[in-house]
């Protein structure tokens, strides 16, 4: 059965990247989540007066990957403890995000969060919150590390090939 979880991690090149090589993610979309105004721009999002998120779609098949799984490997490709700030990258609209589309997700996300902060000593900022709205970022944006195999990208390239060979544990 397909899924779909919007996760912020700072900027989505990055983030749609690496969710993109783990087994069991079958699309990904790059957007703007949980602003306040309708069909916003990257420009406009740029400005951090939006209220947008970067965030990305995944869209997974649950009987390869679950959602816990899932949100584990969100916590290895990013600082959960810094608020609106990943990488060198700044701004509201790098803030971390689980934005869930059913209820039912909402004790998963809760017990991960839960596990998380017991390795960590500041409380994690990254918020939780159903999906408000999400709107999708031009074409230029989809798929930007494929297209540009040398763009930018705050998280290490490393990270990728460990997300091609992370499995999750039987």
């Amino acid at each position: 059965m397909t899924k779909d979880i919007f996760l912020a991690g700072g900027c989505f090149w990055g983030t749609e990247h690496y969710f993109k090589q783990i087994e069991g993610v079958l699309n990904t979309e790059v957007g703007f989540a949980n602003g306040n105004t309708a069909d916003p721009t990257y420009k406009e999002v740029y400005t951090d007066t939006t209220g947008y998120a970067e965030t990305v779609r995944i869209q997974y098949d649950d009987t390869v990957v679950d959602l816990e799984f899932l949100l584990q490997m969100f916590f290895k490709a990013i600082d959960p403890t810094s608020l609106n700030k990943q990488g060198h990258d700044e701004g509201t609209r790098y803030r971390t995000g689980v934005y869930y589309t059913t209820e039912e997700d909402l004790p998963i996300i809760q017990k991960v969060f839960a596990e998380e902060q017991k390795k960590l000593d500041a409380p994690i900022a990254v918020e939780v919150e159903p999906l408000q709205n999400f709107y999708p970022a031009d074409e230029s944006h989809q798929d930007y590390l494929d297209k540009n195999p040398n763009g930018y990208c705050h998280l290490p390239f490393e990270l990728f090939e460990f997300a091609r060979k992370a499995k999750k544990k039987a």
